[in-house]
This record gives C-alpha cells, sequence and structure tokens, in this order.
C-alpha cells in the first residue's frame, strides 16, 4: 500500500511539474527574440519573409534556432529547447 501511494504522488508531480514547465512562446519571444525580429530580418509580420521558414516545419525552425545563425547566437537567447520551441511556434503562428 505505502509504495502506491509514493507512486501516485510522484507520478501526479511529475504530471503537474509536465504542465508548469511548459514554456509560454509569447513571453518567450518577448524576453529573448522580440529585439532582433524587430529590427531585422525575418521581422514579425512580415509574412513574405516567414513564408518560406515555415514551410520547413517547426521541427526544422527549432533545430536551426538551437544550433544559431549569425547574428543569432544558440537558442536565439531562450534557456532551453522547450523555451525555443514554444518561441517558435509563436512566431509561426503570428506569421501565418
Amino acid at each position: 500500500m505505502k509504495r502506491v501511494i509514493v507512486l501516485a504522488g510522484t507520478v501526479a508531480v511529475l504530471a503537474f511539474s509536465g504542465q508548469v514547465a511548459a514554456a509560454d512562446g509569447k513571453a518567450v519571444f518577448n524576453k529573448s527574440c522580440k529585439g532582433c525580429h524587430t529590427a531585422m530580418k525575418p521581422k514579425m509580420g512580415d509574412k513574405a519573409a516567414w513564408a518560406p521558414l515555415i514551410a520547413q516545419g517547426a521541427d526544422a525552425l527549432t533545430a536551426a534556432v538551437m544550433k544559431g545563425k549569425k547574428p543569432m547566437p544558440p537558442k536565439g537567447g531562450a534557456k532551453n529547447e522547450g523555451e525555443v520551441k514554444a518561441a517558435v511556434e509563436y512566431m509561426i503562428s503570428q506569421n501565418k
């Protein structure tokens, strides 16, 4: 019985922490991406510039941001891949 309680508690903590850990794409964009993507290409809102990037898919864009591309540093200033993915998905949604 004690093992069941411990297991149930562990599952609850993991489920709750997973929900809390999910990054807010807009918040990550505002903190880590906005400075450059409002001044440099591709600018937010420039649907023509974003179209070929969006066509590559979110996974390809996330991988590119993780590696970095001049002048963008690796992870684009985000803390981790979860934040990068959330920001990429937010930018895609705003530039379709």
